[in-house]
């Protein structure tokens, strides 16, 4: 008994993609996990678990250097630019993912 398999050229021509344009990384993602996101993020990058939406970035020991690990961690989960001097300006996990989800998600 003879098993035959026939193998076929992969494409020489890269295919044109049938969207309109780039999707970016975040689209789809809702103000709503974006907010857990930051809340867990901030729970992680402060060491204070028990955090929540509305917990200061300043008043539970953020500093600079946190401030920059929480841009990375946003940056690696959303795939969107989120400059440090967001989390400055909004130090809440709520206020701050307004602001990203509005600005950079949803541009």
């Amino acid at each position: 008994m003879s098993r035959t398999t026939t193998l076929t050229a992969a494409p020489t021509e890269a295919t044109a993609p049938t969207a309109t344009g780039p999707t970016p990384p975040a689209a789809g993602v809702s103000a709503a996990a974006v907010t857990d996101l930051l809340v867990d993020v901030y729970r992680d990058a402060l060491g204070v678990p028990d955090l929540d939406e509305l917990s200061d970035f300043y008043e539970n020991g953020g500093d600079s250097l946190t401030a920059f690990q929480v841009t990375a961690r946003l940056q690696d989960a959303l795939g969107v630019d989120v400059p440090v001097s967001l989390v400055f300006a909004y130090p809440t996990p709520a206020d701050l993912a307004d602001v990203v989800h509005s600005d950079l998600i949803e541009g």
